[in-house]
């Protein structure tokens, strides 16, 4: 099926044809005719199948040409500066033959000449949650608005924007169009999309925390302190020209920069402490190839989208395993291939076992040559995890002796009074 044939029209066509768009993904063949159709949409699908186009593309055909007496008619909510930057790109591609004016709204831009850009008119809003209501606090009116999309819902929730969405919904229009798009399936998301869609048609092109089959994933059995050279080795011996690393801390990220660097590559790190304007600089950096290697922690890199990613590895494993979907999910976008490495020590072997739950699928496990993990060293907590077995063998072992107490109640008092004999003694 072509873009065409779901009823996308001519200056959107010329417009992607330029980007080189040829065939659509599947969510977007299933939200657009829905979206053209006016209709509120749940929509679960792996990162990098093609979201933003999904959305974007009958937004852009439904408003079709600039209101100037009209206020902002689409606002789109993402969780992330980066995000929005990136959603504000493509909308910019696809709208380059059509007469539609986007504005962007997010954190650490001066937000008069924000609010002076929305006096000149706008007709979409790409905006984070907190930025948004900045404005509306302003002045910003929603009266106009027919549509009302949320980006990487799951995401936003996470990182504490219910409260936000909440104190928005309500002052959009009683008929209005909400699209809500999440990466990943969750309850929460489940009860916000409760809250503020009516009779949606849900789409699930894929099923619950899963991975997308174009995804190479191994994992690699290395000790601890042999993994940064292990991750140097494996991006040198096999040319990655382009590789994401992901850490779990701040601080073993700002260690493996310094180890990286001494082993000559060039890297970039970028997490909670690094101002917006720093990683927004280096993130710029990384996607020019000025860098080969990008650290970054999974609070840091929500949002991010690198086109033709080949590579990511996770250096440790994520504290939360729906975290490893959000991460493998940088690469192997719309319909590439890409390949998804994890090192893992003696602890995470045990721990990568809730990712495959997670997942529904084995993670092959492998040992690079010259890397492979000392036998004789063994966890440090594992006398005390079997001191806690055994303590627990023991108490189960006392509690099955035990005979249960009979709880006494005034009933059983008196039928025991009324069974007892009488004895001379008694007399």
């Amino acid at each position: 099926m072509s873009f065409e044939k779901l009823g996308v029209f001519k200056p959107l066509l010329d417009a992607i044809k330029d980007l080189g768009y040829e065939n659509p993904t599947t969510i977007q063949k299933r939200a657009i005719p829905l979206v053209l159709q006016k209709k509120d949409i749940f929509a679960t699908a792996q990162t990098g199948t093609g979201k933003t186009a999904a959305f974007a593309l009958p937004i852009l055909q439904r408003l079709k040409k600039s209101d100037k007496n009209a206020g902002v008619r689409a606002v789109i909510l993402s969780p992330t500066r980066e995000l929005s930057i990136q959603i504000y790109e493509d909308i910019q591609g696809f709208s380059k033959y059509m007469d539609i004016e986007t504005t962007i709204l997010v954190g650490g831009k001066d937000i008069e000449k924000q609010r002076r850009k929305l006096r000149c008119g706008t007709d979409i809003i790409i905006a984070t949650p907190g930025r948004l209501m900045e404005h509306m606090l302003q002045g910003l009116y929603m009266e106009d608005v027919e549509v009302f999309v949320l980006d990487e819902a799951d995401r936003m929730l996470d990182m504490g924007f219910a409260k936000d969405i909440r104190e928005i919904h309500p002052l959009l229009p009683r008929k209005h169009q909400t699209l809500l798009f999440s990466a990943t399936f969750s309850d929460k998301v489940r009860k916000l999309s409760k809250l503020i869609l009516r009779k949606p048609a849900f789409i699930e092109t894929a099923k619950k925390n899963t991975t997308v089959d174009t995804i190479n994933q191994i994992a690699y059995q290395v000790d601890t302190d042999k993994k940064a050279a292990l991750l140097a080795y494996l991006i040198g011996s096999r040319n990655f020209e382009q590789v994401l690393v992901f850490t779990r801390t701040k601080a073993s990220a700002d260690e493996l920069f310094e180890e990286l660097q001494k082993d000559g590559l060039k890297c970039g790190i970028i997490h909670g402490d690094k101002t917006k304007a720093n990683r927004l600089k280096t993130l710029k950096q990384f996607k020019e190839k000025k860098l080969r290697v990008l650290i970054a922690t999974d609070i840091a890199s929500r949002g991010l989208d690198i086109e033709h990613l080949p590579y990511v590895i996770n250096y440790e494993l994520p504290s939360i395993p729906e975290d490893y979907v959000h991460r493998v999910g940088r690469t192997g976008r719309a319909g590439r291939e890409g390949e998804a490495i994890t090192l893992i020590d003696i602890y995470e072997k045990y721990e990568i076992r809730d990712i495959e739950k997670l997942i529904g699928q084995k993670i092959p496990k492998d040992v690079v040559e010259g890397f492979e993990p000392d036998p004789n060293i063994r966890r440090k907590d594992i006398d005390e995890v079997k001191l806690k077995s055994e303590h627990k063998r023991e108490a189960k072992k006392f509690v099955k002796h035990k005979s249960p107490e009979k709880k006494i109640t005034a009933k059983a008092l008196k039928t025991a009074k009324k069974k007892r004999k009488t004895t001379k003694r008694d007399g």
